[in-house]
């Protein structure tokens, strides 16, 4: 079966040359000419990747992305923007998406970050869910069941890393690894953009964020990943007052 894309673009030139490439890769391709149509559009596909332009009528992209999050859907987003300063790709970030692109773009580029998403998204479907410490994380659902009766959409990186940090469970992972497994050869400001998503998993996960006992920040290297820990946070003040990111 084809990857579904819905590209939300306002030009009409770029979006049929996007349009035309990705079908030539084998993937159903729709346009949305702004975000209120593609808010729209999104709900009803439930599409396999958002590639999403931030400025746009009517409604502009980060609060599209922002919307849809909030309501549950899961679907990766690369954000096509003239705006690339590392501000405003943590921004796009913040809100959920994946991936961040800056115009002017090379295709071969564009294209390689779209496969890689989409690959992921499979890896993540055929993966079973895990569970700890009373919680529950369906990865083909991107849904995580917390102790307390909450259900939480997750993200593509959220996912990504989590599941990174459960299979290597007690050991150190350096933000290197994570960047290098979860964005590939795609740039980014800074390898600290992984701590965004690591306060997120906190905050979804931790009994108190600000004390972690299952997220665990090595300074210097990068995360450390305890399913049941031995020893809390709160009983160990030298680990719970380095926590904090």
């Amino acid at each position: 079966m084809k990857a579904q894309i819905l590209i939300v673009e306002d030009e009409p030139a770029i979006a049929q040359v996007l349009a035309d490439n990705l079908e030539g890769e084998g993937w159903a391709v729709e346009i949305a000419p702004d975000g209120t149509t593609a808010t729209h559009r999104w709900r009803e596909l439930n599409p396999d990747l958002v590639v999403l332009d931030v400025m746009l009528p009517r409604l502009n992209g980060l609060e599209v992305c922002r919307r849809l999050r909030a309501e549950g859907f899961t679907t990766p987003v690369l954000f096509l923007s003239a705006k690339g300063q590392p501000e405003d790709r943590v921004e796009g970030l913040q809100v959920g998406g994946d991936d961040y692109l800056g115009k002017p773009f090379h295709l071969p580029e564009f294209l390689l970050r779209v496969h890689n998403l989409l690959r992921r998204r499979e890896e993540t479907r055929a993966a079973p869910a895990y569970g700890f410490a009373g919680h529950r994380v369906d990865f083909r659902a991107w849904i995580a069941y917390l102790r307390d009766g909450r259900k939480e959409a997750l993200g593509e990186r959220e996912m990504a890393i989590f599941r990174l940090l459960a299979e290597r469970a007690g050991e150190v992972v350096s933000r290197d690894e994570i960047l290098d497994r979860v964005w590939g050869q795609e740039v980014f400001p800074s390898s600290r953009t992984i701590d965004n998503f690591v306060v997120r998993l906190r905050r979804l996960f931790e009994p108190d964020p600000a004390r972690p006992v299952h997220f665990h920040t090595v300074w210097g290297v990068g995360y450390r990943f305890t399913p049941q820990p031995e020893t809390r946070a709160e009983e160990n003040p030298a680990l719970a007052t380095k926590e904090n990111l």
